[in-house]
């Protein structure tokens, strides 16, 4: 029997036919950035305040600045960073009927006199400092008392990304990987329309959720497929890869939000790319791998012998004999995860590590949108620091191990955001560099719990291991932006404490993992709840081995040879 890593071995691991597939797969990480995140840029929430129809009627014919009309209609209000106008309430005073003239506007309002004024929530609406930007905040004035309604339009593409990922995985594990591709490109370039036209804020987010809903699975199916068309050696490597251009992705995202201040043609912006993606459906080839599960070895050997050629490599005949190398393979369920000790363990620490990593990484991102500053700088910044993760991950896997790199990278990250959460604005600069140190270790150990979960598992039960404890990432983004946005309006920096606590926890919980680098994949339960007995059945062997007589080690050579 032939399996197909063995034609890998003769067609070629990593060729220009897997390189070009590579290069495709690879930029359906891009658009994913700015549905994942595009909320920074399409949910901003710029300086806003109650609107007055008698104070700008009184400002017009006044000729009154905009900061000194403020100052009358807005009363002060305590808040994290002191005293400032408020953004929800303004003075209930007909400015009409007081004596205040064009002539005394300049004259010095009392505290006192300011107390006696009735003050009244905005209902009038709000007014916009837009600065050129158009948000669906702005447009459907999502502040003050309906701020949280902007929570769920993040969370609600958590709710899509969870049901997404797990019916398209089962839809590609039942009909293909090409398919479930095809499937899930039409619905995100359907739904992204719609969502570029949505009429209210109801309709945005059912249409955020159906979006969500294609895009995760889409991109996982993606990634599974440019895995299973090259050799188990390259696997690593390409998927640290293929991760890398999601931050290509941000720094794209950046640029796209800076030419495009409306958050429709940017949410149009996004979907092209999935529009595009349709095409690849005559790019693409099925997985060989999965057409062997299905037994239509006809068309994976097709699918090899264009693989070879392409490779420009010649197939022997075993090709004819190509078979699923797991078809006798048994199947787990989800009590195997926390039968035993051992693997209880690991379910619950690797459980853990993705709801934190999907918490912090997304809202460091989601943070620099309620920074004030520059967030177009900010934001380019901040994706620039991604790529010397991938870089220090393929440097250190191999060299020091997973487990020290994959727990500092927590450690570090939570740190990093525990010092920027006390440093002074007046030391911005250092304030900017520990932030982006701690986006580095978190983008690190995000990129690092995906291959560590695959290798902690036994064969029978290891995608199920990823499938179940990944679901914490989806859950943790869900999570994310109300634990930022409602946490932020106490005190600015009270999510990075909450970060960082998360983190370091994280980081402390992998040091009781063991460690990976050099160990096989384990094939059984018993070779993870007794990772030692293999070991003595060799080791007892060879000390027998060692007492026989000489000439009976000879006679058990000869009989071997």
């Amino acid at each position: 029997m032939t399996t197909f890593d063995d034609i890998l071995e003769e067609a070629g691991k990593f060729g220009r036919f897997q390189k070009r597939i590579f290069a495709l797969l690879c930029i359906v990480s891009m658009p994913f950035a700015g549905v994942y995140v595009g909320v920074v840029f399409q949910g901003f929430t710029p300086e806003h305040w109650c609107r007055d129809p008698g104070m700008e009627q009184l400002q017009e014919n006044c000729g009154l600045a905009l900061e000194k009309a403020r100052r009358l209609v807005l009363p002060l209000v305590n808040s994290s960073a002191g005293m400032l106008p408020s953004q929800c309430q303004r003075y209930d005073v007909d400015w009409n009927f007081t004596d205040l003239t064009c002539d005394n506007l300049d004259r010095d309002i009392t505290e006192a006199q300011r107390a006696a004024w009735p003050i009244t929530t905005c209902k009038n609406g709000w007014e916009y400092d837009y600065e050129g930007r158009e948000s669906f905040v702005t447009e459907f004035d999502l502040v003050c008392t309906d701020a949280w309604l902007v929570d769920v339009f993040q969370a609600i593409l958590g709710v899509g990304f969870l049901v997404g990922s797990i019916s398209i995985g089962y839809v590609a594990d039942k009909f293909g990987r090409k398919v479930s591709f095809l499937v899930s490109n039409v619905l995100n370039a359907l739904t992204g329309i719609l969502v570029a036209i949505s009429p209210n804020y109801i309709s945005l987010v059912v249409f955020r959720a159906l979006h969500g809903f294609g895009v995760k699975g889409g991109w996982m199916v993606a990634y599974v497929l440019i895995t299973e068309l090259v050799g188990v050696e390259y696997r690593r490597v390409v998927g640290v890869l293929f991760q890398m251009f999601f931050s290509f992705g941000l720094i794209v995202l950046a640029l796209i939000a800076y030419l495009i201040p409306n958050w429709r043609w940017l949410q149009v912006a996004f979907t092209v790319p999935y529009i595009i993606f349709l095409s690849y459906y005559w790019f693409v080839p099925e997985s060989p791998r999965w057409l062997l599960s299905q037994n239509n070895s006809s068309k994976a050997v097709e699918i090899a012998e264009a693989l070879a050629k392409e490779n420009k490599k010649t197939l022997s005949k075993n090709v004819k004999t190509l078979k699923d190398d797991n078809a006798e393979s048994a199947t787990g369920s989800f009590m195997d995860l926390i039968r035993t000790p051992n693997i209880r363990n690991y379910t619950l620490i690797l459980s853990f590590n993705w709801f934190t990593s999907a918490v912090v990484y997304q809202g460091l991102i989601m943070r620099l949108g309620i920074l004030g500053g520059n967030v177009y700088i900010d934001f380019l910044i901040s994706g620039i620091m991604e790529f010397p993760a991938a870089f220090l991950i393929l440097f250190t896997i191999e060299r020091i191990g997973r487990r020290l790199p994959f727990a500092a990278a927590n450690i570090v990250s939570g740190a990093a955001c525990f010092i920027t959460a006390f440093i002074p604005e007046s030391l911005l600069w250092l304030k900017t560099v520990m932030a982006c140190i701690g986006r580095l270790g978190i983008t690190m150990a995000f990129e690092m719990v995906v291959f560590v979960n695959t290798e902690l598992y036994p064969t029978f039960i290891r995608n199920l291991g990823v499938s179940v404890c990944s679901t914490l990432c989806d859950i943790g983004g869900i999570v994310a932006p109300f634990l930022l946005y409602r946490l932020a309006v106490i005190w600015l920096e009270l999510p990075l404490i909450i970060f960082g606590v998360l983190a370091v926890i994280a980081g402390g919980l992998v040091l009781l993992l063991p460690e990976t680098k050099g160990v096989p994949l384990p094939e059984t339960i018993d070779d993870i709840e007794y990772p030692n007995r293999n070991k003595e059945d060799t080791k007892t062997s060879h000390q027998l081995e060692n007492l026989l007589p000489s000439d009976v080690t000879t006679n058990k050579e000869k009989v071997v040879v």
